[in-house]
């Protein structure tokens, strides 16, 4: 079982069955999934994506600089922030919502040692606003943060994608799982488990990652336990 993992759950998942935005009974089921890892002594990082509520290319499409289109996806991050926030509180898990920027009304900002303490007072913390930064997305947030803060590993939590094929499943119904591959073999392959800048920081800090389809009750917390589900993308040893 792992001590210390970052969670990245997809935003899109947060929409249910709606085209866009929150489904309030989504939330809930996420929240009770995410309880059982907790209550098993694992300390959690949350990062959420924002594709339920904005996506940058659809601020391409639109036109728009890609700076402005980004700070958007950031803004639509704490949104789900606080909505998942809630959904946790809701079931009994303590959280703190922590921003890349400030939005001193609804969180605090990111400072890791801040960060280390709430892990020590067993709360989950749930990083919004993705690095702060344009051009970065948030798969390279949570593998920024879990170098941070010293995560054993990075669970990404996929909306309806049960791991990593070698072409997309959703195109190709012959598609191939990998049960494991490697950092290298995912960069040589460009496959698309995350994007490639954060699947650099990955292998550059030695982090392992799980993907895997979090629709199927009990994954979340399976991943958590270190069962074996989906796909693990490990550095080989040099």
């Amino acid at each position: 079982m792992f001590k210390r993992v970052v969670l990245k759950l997809s935003g899109e998942a947060l929409r249910g069955d709606s085209k866009y935005g929150i489904s309030p009974s989504k939330i809930k089921s996420i929240a009770k999934e995410i309880k059982e890892g907790y209550d098993l002594g694992v300390e959690i990082i949350l990062i959420i994506g924002a594709g339920n509520i904005w996506r940058g290319k659809i601020g391409e499409d639109l036109g728009m600089d890609r700076a402005q289109a980004d700070y958007m996806g950031m803004l639509a991050t704490i949104m789900n922030a606080l909505a998942v926030q809630d959904g946790l509180e809701s079931v009994g898990v303590p959280t703190r919502v922590m921003t890349a920027f400030s939005v001193h009304s609804v969180a605090e900002p990111y400072i890791r040692r801040r960060a280390f303490r709430h892990l020590e007072k067993k709360r989950v913390i749930i990083i919004a606003g993705g690095t702060g930064s344009p051009f970065f997305s948030t798969d390279s947030a949570a593998a920024l943060r879990a170098a941070e803060l010293n995560a054993e590993v990075v669970l990404m939590a996929k909306n309806g994608v049960s791991g990593v094929f070698d072409s997309d499943p959703k195109i190709n119904k012959d598609a191939m799982l990998f049960s494991k591959i490697s950092h290298e073999e995912i960069l040589r392959l460009r496959l698309q488990v995350m994007d490639l800048t954060a699947a650099a920081m990955c292998s550059q800090n030695d982090l392992n990652i799980i993907v895997f389809d979090m629709n199927v009750p009990g994954n979340i917390k399976k991943a958590m336990a270190g069962n074996q589900i989906g796909t693990l993308v490990y550095q080989e040893e040099k």
